[in-house]
């Protein structure tokens, strides 16, 4: 069961919600969204009802859920939700009727490096900028990132373009410091069940991009997103970067069926990281342009001023032609489908 509050409710009345709602012994999560805040219940769903919950103040709607993501459930909204990136007044928004595209270099190598990359997102149609800072990789002889002083060159980049700033935490310890520069904070698909890692992240309010596991489940993903959620935070958008198959020539297998069945499941935004699922330059526009025909609401695609000489990733980075090609397609298809790309607000 969840109990949707009314926009705008006041403290008071939600706390009263969960009062009585922990008076019969159950459990009240509450987790808050732009315009509604959403409390989950846990516990006898019949001494739930029985409490008469429509009737108390603040409270808009009560409802049943059956799946066991009920918070990101989208039978707990009436409709689909939007993600706001970055500071209200020039906040990105990531959700239905408008197309998002995140872009960046995989590695923060050096603010001239970043800056270039973030001048070639923008030019794309970027509004949005991801730069690898700590980066989860399974060898330890590729660049792991260059942490806090990576955190510095994208802050100065982010002034310098006006471009929100997305970045990707491994460590639980790292998250406040990265909370205190980041306007998103990503999930790796490497750490999509990192419990101790998704605990501190949902608990700092920023927005969050959380990337499917190369071997989860829809349900076990959306799973996730719920730890997240009931930490006190729905502004989750769900990043799918491909998932481990037999097939060897693609470095994952991208799952384009999940975009619209996730959204049929789950309110929450939907994003494809083409770069990632394929690992090659040379798929990523195909698979942008089919992600954007499926109804995602974004793309996060690898950026590299110079791809031949990135630290990590190169070979499925854009640059030049190819990177024109993604612009084509950012400003073209989304608008078939009746969507806006974004913009950078000034």
């Amino acid at each position: 069961m969840v109990v949707v509050m009314a926009p705008g409710a006041p403290e008071e009345q939600i706390h009263a919600v969960v009062d009585r709602i922990e008076s019969t012994g159950s459990k009240a999560f509450v987790s808050r969204g732009v315009h509604h805040t959403i409390i989950g219940v846990v516990g006898d769903p019949e001494r739930c009802y029985a409490l008469n919950l429509p009737v108390m103040p603040g409270v808009s709607t009560v409802l049943r859920v059956s799946a066991p993501y009920k918070l990101v459930s989208a039978q707990a909204h009436s409709g689909r939700s939007v993600v706001h990136v970055g500071p209200p007044g020039h906040s990105v928004p990531v959700g239905p009727n408008s197309f998002t595209l995140i872009a960046g270099p995989p590695v923060v190598e050096s603010a001239e490096q970043t800056l270039a990359a973030a001048q070639l997102a923008a030019a794309a149609g970027a509004t949005i900028l991801f730069g690898g800072t700590f980066n989860a990789r399974l060898c330890p002889y590729t660049a792991q990132g260059l942490g806090e002083k990576a955190l510095t060159v994208l802050a100065e980049v982010r002034e310098a373009t006006g471009l929100a700033i997305a970045v990707e935490v491994v460590d639980p310890t790292d998250v406040e410091l990265v909370a205190t520069y980041a306007d998103m904070i990503h999930v790796g698909s490497a750490n999509m069940q990192n419990l101790p890692l998704l605990d501190r992240i949902g608990r700092t309010g920023l927005p969050i991009s959380l990337t499917r596991s190369t071997q989860a489940s829809l349900g076990e993903w959306l799973m996730a997103a719920e730890y997240l959620a009931q930490r006190g935070n729905l502004a989750i958008i769900l990043c799918d970067a491909g998932i481990r198959t037999f097939e060897t020539v693609t470095a994952r297998t991208l799952d384009l069926a999940a975009v619209p069945l996730v959204q049929q499941l789950s309110h929450l935004p939907v994003i494809v990281h083409p770069s990632q699922a394929s690992g090659r330059q040379d798929l990523v526009v195909p698979l942008a342009r089919a992600a954007i025909a499926a109804g995602a609401d974004g793309l996060l695609v690898d950026v590299h001023p110079e791809p031949e000489n990135a630290l990590h990733n190169g070979q499925q980075c854009l640059a030049g032609a190819a990177l024109r090609e993604l612009a084509s397609a950012v400003r073209q298809i989304p608008r078939l489908l009746d969507r806006s790309p974004t913009v950078v607000n000034g």
